[in-house]
């Protein structure tokens, strides 16, 4: 529960380091929906760091310029958390820095749900299975319309991306570092961008 507790602090930092150097979209993967499988007491007080979260940008959300979106499905909160999720979404419609937060998230669940999003619309006669393309299937993801990772950064020595964003990870550049993610801060931030520099990125072609 510590842990968590400095995991969130970190977030924050993050966040505004990354406004502060001029990224412009950040997503982080706080809540993943094969956590629920973690003892109850995990489960609920990650869940309240959530909603003490959702609290704090309501009272300063009006001072930052960050437009935020909820990743994955909400469900499973209560009625008035989902109302709050949504209220934040539409409030910061217009803010520059774009903040993804996934929560109650999984890749394969995200493809899934886009998978059945779409066979309704072909049901329905709206939309032809022999026509869909990558394109049009990306538009029924939770994150339809924000740009797809360039770099993603997994902490703690983990060498695996735990069911993150399968899709949109397809060409992104991956850092993986031995420092915990309550240890991570600017300096750490910066190694891995350092390393991103010296990224050759072809997204499957060849050196011009």
């Amino acid at each position: 529960t510590y842990g968590h507790a400095a995991g969130a602090k970190v977030f924050k930092r993050v966040i505004e380091y990354c406004g502060s150097i001029g990224i412009e979209a950040v997503t982080v993967y706080a809540f993943s929906t094969e956590n629920w499988k973690r003892p109850a007491d995990e489960v609920s007080a990650i869940m309240k760091l959530f909603t003490d979260y959702l609290s704090e940008a309501e009272r300063s959300f009006a001072k930052k310029d960050i437009q935020i979106h909820f990743l994955g499905s909400k469900s499973v909160f209560p009625e008035d958390v989902r109302k709050r999720m949504e209220a934040l979404e539409k409030a910061s419609e217009s803010k520059r820095q774009i903040l993804n937060i996934a929560v109650n998230y999984g890749g394969r669940d995200e493809i899934i749900h886009a998978a059945r999003a779409f066979a309704r619309d072909c049901a329905a006669g709206e939309k032809r299975s022999d026509a869909l393309t990558e394109e049009m299937f990306s538009q029924y993801l939770y994150s339809n319309g924000l740009p797809d990772p360039e770099l993603l950064i997994r902490p703690g020595g983990e060498k695996r991306i735990s069911n993150y964003l399968l899709w949109q990870c397809a060409y992104s550049e991956f850092y993986f570092c031995d420092t915990l993610w309550p240890d991570f801060d600017e300096r750490e931030f910066d190694k891995a961008l350092i390393a991103y520099q010296h990224r050759e990125r072809r997204f499957g072609g060849v050196k011009p």
